[in-house]
C-alpha cells in the first residue's frame, strides 16, 4: 500500500496546481471514531491525537501528528517532513502554516461529495480556535475539487487492486451458483456466501448483514433488504448483489439468474424480455460513458432506452464510483435530483472506475439488475469485471 500512497500524494501535488489552490489541509482525530475518507489516500491507517497532513503547491507533504503515530507515518516514505508533538498540535501547525503562508487553504468539505466532506464541525471549529487570529482563517476554501478528482483518477495500481478484487467476487459467485438453490432460505445462502468470501481470502466490501443482498423470487425486498427466510424455489428470479474488498480496494456486482420449473423449456418470455431490454439500457449507458461526458448525460441514455423498451425509470443512479469503499464519493452516473446535489454536473475523469447498474421487476418472477464495472477512458468505457451478458438458467 505504501507506493499507493505515495502515488496520491504526488497526484495531490498536481491537483493542487490544477485547482490553484496553494495548500490542501487534512485535519483529524482519533480516525477509529470519526473517519475522513481522505486517509485512505494520503495515509492508510488511523491516528489518535490531532493530527495535520499538509500538501503543498511546492511539492512539499507534511504530517503533523502525536508522538506515538510519528514512526508509522514515517515508515511510508511518502512524506517529505513527519513533525510529531506531546502536549499539543497548536504550536507546530501554526509554525507550518505561518512559514507556508498560503493564499489559499483547501479544507475537506462539501456539499454534494460524501467523499470531500470528511472535516468535522467540531473539526473546523478547533482550527478556528488555533488558527482565528492569523490571516489563514480568512483564506479556507473548499478542497472537494481536489479530493474528488484524487478519489477518481485511479493509477495503474490502483485499478489492479480493483481488478483483483473484481476476481475474487466472480470466484464467489460461482461457488454461490453451484447451490443447489431450490429450498434453501435468502439467509442460508447468505451464511454460505460469508464462507465462500473466507475461503477466497478477502472480506466483505460494506456491512456484512446485507452482503451479499440476496432475493429469492417475487416477494422479496429489492435495493437494500436484509436476507430473509423466503425460499428459493423454481420458476423465480435468484438475484444477488455482492461487493468486496481485496488489499484495500472494492468491486460491486449484481448477477442474476432463472430457476426454470420442471416442465419448462426454457425462459419465460417475461423475464427474457425484460433481460434483454436491461442489458440494452446498460449498454446505451455505456456507449455515452467517456473521459470529459457529462454525468447526467450517461445516466440519462441509458434511463432513455429502458423506458424506449417499455419498462421505468429506475429510482437510482446509473453508476458510482468504486475504489477505496464500494460507493467511493465523487461524482454520480445519475438524474438532476435534489438528492445527489452537483455531483450529476460533474465530467468525468480519466481512469476513474464505475459500477454501472439498472433493473427492472418482473411480475410472478423477481428482480433483474445488472451492475458491472468499468475503467473510462479517453475512448469509452472498458469492462474490468466479466459482464454476465446471459441470463443464468439453473
Amino acid at each position: 500500500m505504501k507506493d499507493i500512497i505515495q502515488e496520491k500524494l504526488n497526484q495531490a501535488v498536481a491537483l493542487l496546481h490544477e485547482q490553484n489552490v496553494d495548500c490542501w489541509l487534512t485535519f483529524v482525530r482519533e480516525t477509529s471514531q470519526v473517519h475522513d475518507p481522505a486517509l485512505d489516500l494520503i495515509l492508510g491507517f488511523g491516528v489518535t491525537w490531532d493530527s495535520a497532513f499538509l500538501c503543498t503547491r511546492a511539492g512539499e507533504k507534511i504530517a503533523i501528528v502525536g508522538r506515538y503515530d510519528g514512526d508509522n507515518v514515517s515508515k511510508l516514505g511518502a512524506y517529505t517532513q513527519v513533525l510529531t508533538y506531546d502536549q499539543g498540535i497548536r504550536a507546530t501547525l501554526r509554525e507550518q502554516m505561518a512559514r507556508i503562508n498560503p493564499a489559499s487553504i483547501g479544507l475537506n468539505y462539501s456539499l454534494s461529495d460524501t467523499g470531500s466532506d470528511g472535516l468535522t464541525f467540531g473539526m473546523y471549529a478547533r482550527l478556528i480556535q488555533f488558527l482565528g487570529d492569523t490571516a489563514h482563517a480568512a483564506h479556507f476554501v473548499s478542497a472537494d475539487g481536489i479530493v474528488r478528482r484524487l478519489r477518481e483518477r485511479k493509477s495503474a495500481n490502483e485499478i489492479k487492486r480493483i481488478k483483483d478484487a473484481i476476481d475474487k467476487t466472480e470466484q464467489v459467485y460461482e461457488m454461490l451458483f453451484d447451490l443447489p438453490l431450490v429450498g434453501m432460505s435468502e439467509k442460508q445462502v447468505h451464511e454460505r456466501a460469508g464462507e465462500f468470501v473466507r475461503h477466497a481470502g478477502c472480506d466483505f466490501g460494506w456491512e456484512r448483514v446485507n452482503n451479499p443482498i440476496v432475493n429469492a423470487g417475487p416477494d422479496s425486498a429489492i435495493g437494500h433488504g436484509i436476507p430473509s427466510d423466503l425460499r428459493f424455489a423454481q420458476g423465480q428470479i435468484a438475484h444477488f448483489d455482492m461487493g468486496l474488498r481485496y488489499e484495500g480496494y472494492c468491486s460491486d456486482l449484481q448477477r442474476v439468474a432463472y430457476i426454470r420449473r420442471d416442465d419448462e423449456d426454457g425462459v419465460p418470455a417475461e423475464v427474457m424480455n425484460a433481460w434483454d431490454a436491461c442489458w440494452s439500457a446498460l449498454e446505451a449507458g455505456r456507449a455515452a460513458l467517456k473521459a470529459g461526458a457529462t454525468c447526467w448525460q450517461v445516466d440519462a441514455a441509458a434511463r432513455a432506452e429502458l423506458v424506449r423498451q417499455g419498462y421505468p425509470e429506475y429510482l437510482h443512479a446509473y453508476g458510482h464510483h468504486v475504489g477505496r469503499n464500494v460507493h467511493d464519493g465523487g461524482s454520480v452516473l445519475g438524474p438532476r435530483w435534489e438528492r445527489y446535489g452537483q455531483l450529476p454536473n460533474m465530467a468525468v475523469e480519466p481512469n476513474s472506475v464505475f459500477a454501472i447498474e439498472l433493473g427492472v421487476m418482473v411480475p410472478g418472477y423477481g428482480y433483474i439488475g445488472i451492475e458491472e464495472n468499468v475503467l473510462v477512458t479517453e475512448a469509452g468505457a472498458e469492462y474490468l469485471s466479466t459482464p454476465q451478458k446471459e441470463l443464468i438458467v439453473m
